[in-house]
């Protein structure tokens, strides 16, 4: 299957570059899985969408405040680290800039040398491992000198750290942020539950090969980036009976729906369990665990555009986003929410 075929044109100005004022004034398209009809309505309209006995599955990870700016500490040369992956207690795969300074045993300050960092390789993709060391906590440190890694298509600054956070996020380990649940609200959450509707949670933690451009010509060749999830005991006892009742099971995000799907297939079911995934979901694939999903507007030939035409077909989805663009809604991060409805 050709990559092309997931292509569209998107006018620039529809990139939103900032967050509403307030989180559940987005507007929300629901397109129907079955009859593909499209209505437009406003993300509050999603408490109506659910019914008592579905279960709604959030992502809990927490965006780790990556972004280090520092400087070399023999020069005082500037440079840029984003933290990717934590491979030991205080060792970290990260992506630098510019990288050709950095070589192994170039050591990087930062906060005047509250943290510093010393590299201990360089890897094939052009990143570099990093040792860390400090006084005190690493995350305590990281809150007050890092800064959020934003999407590489967000150019505004953001005000409010908080924005690009979850009301929900709790487990720290995110690159980039779950933001189809952006949009709820404390006060939506409440709602949905009063309504019979159970909460669940899922952890995956976001890494930035969600923003990797798919270079191959086809989708099979296209080698999946992994992330780790976690599934409690907790929310696998709720997802097994939801289905055992006949509810219906909403992702809320993609990354919900990739660890949802890896758990069924790898499993059977729904079982307490943590790991890596890299499923790549694409049109072809049969969906198990989910019934719908509630997801923002993603970008062309993304492998997050085949997951949800996965779900509701690749021309319904194509023709659900033009009518987005005509309609003006916003896109990406900061932009407004689709629902394929069951």
């Amino acid at each position: 299957m050709k990559v092309e075929a997931f292509d569209f044109e998107l006018p620039e100005e529809l990139i939103a570059q900032t967050p509403l004022p307030a989180r559940a004034d987005s507007r929300l398209l629901i397109i129907d899985k079955n009859t593909k009809a499209l209505t437009d309505t406003t993300f509050t309209a999603i408490v109506d969408e659910l019914m008592p006995g579905d279960c709604l599955v959030l992502n809990d990870t927490k965006v780790l405040p990556a972004r280090l700016f520092g400087a070399k500490k023999d020069t005082g040369g500037a440079v840029e680290v984003l933290l990717l992956k934590q491979e030991a207690e205080d060792v970290w795969e990260t992506l630098v800039k510019p990288a050709k300074r950095v070589k192994v045993g170039t050591v990087l300050t930062f906060g005047e040398g509250r943290l510093q960092a010393t590299c201990t390789a360089v890897l094939a993709h052009g990143g570099r491992m990093f040792s860390f060391s400090y006084d005190g906590v690493f995350y305590e440190i990281l809150d007050e000198l890092g800064t959020m890694p934003l999407p590489p298509y967000i150019r505004e600054r953001l005000d409010e750290a908080d924005r690009y956070q979850t009301v929900y996020a709790k487990h720290r380990g995110s690159a980039a942020a779950p933001t189809a649940g952006l949009h709820f609200t404390e006060t939506l959450l409440k709602q949905v539950a009063e309504k019979g509707v159970s909460i669940a949670y899922v952890t995956l933690h976001v890494g930035l090969g969600t923003f990797r451009p798919v270079s191959a010509e086809t989708i099979e060749a296209h080698d999946m980036h992994a992330e780790y999830y976690e599934v409690s005991q907790e929310t696998a006892n709720v997802l097994k009976e939801t289905h055992t009742n006949g509810g219906r099971i909403i992702a809320v995000g993609t990354t919900s729906a990739r660890t949802l799907e890896t758990v069924y297939r790898d499993h059977g079911g729904f079982v307490a369990c943590a790991g890596w995934t890299d499923i790549f979901i694409y049109p072809g694939y049969t969906y198990q665990a989910i019934d719908g999903l509630l997801t923002n507007f993603h970008l062309p030939k993304s492998t997050l555009v085949m997951l949800v035409s996965a779900l509701v077909g690749r021309e319904a989805l194509l023709s659900a986003y033009k009518h987005a663009i005509d309609e003006r809604y916003r896109f990406f991060s900061f932009g407004d929410a689709m629902f394929i409805r069951p």
